[in-house]
């Protein structure tokens, strides 16, 4: 009986541990959806393509016109980078032409990296 009763248990702990796993994944991608009006992971809109920026340089994505301040600023797309340009872009680049005023939330600043990151198109 005392099997049972652990075996059921580990179940039941391994559930929970998947999907709290799915559900910061799912967070990352809710986030993303704010983004979407401007951006894709795989073609340019009004903005950028995100979907292979890390460890490239801030306004170096091919077909897109950036603002000069975004084109001048000596930025590479790190998981710190996009972190405190995603808090307040516009703090962090005077002069970008983005105009969302940013995540303040830190938790959904870090799924959303880890959801780009995640679906980069490299």
């Amino acid at each position: 009986m005392m099997k049972f009763i652990l075996t059921i248990l580990g179940t039941v702990v391994g559930i929970v541990i998947v999907t709290n796993a799915l559900a910061a994944d799912d967070v990352g991608k809710k986030v993303f959806i704010r983004c979407v009006a401007c951006h894709s992971l795989t073609q340019n809109r009004v903005g950028p393509s995100l979907g292979n920026i890390f460890d490239e340089k801030a306004g170096s994505v091919e077909e897109f016109k950036y603002s000069d301040a975004m084109k001048n600023s000596d930025i590479i797309w790190n998981d710190d980078t996009l972190d405190n340009f995603l808090k307040a872009p516009r703090e962090y680049i005077e002069g970008t032409r983005m105009t969302f005023a940013g995540i303040k939330k830190d938790s959904d600043r870090e799924a959303l990296i880890a959801y780009l990151k995640e679906n980069q198109v490299k």
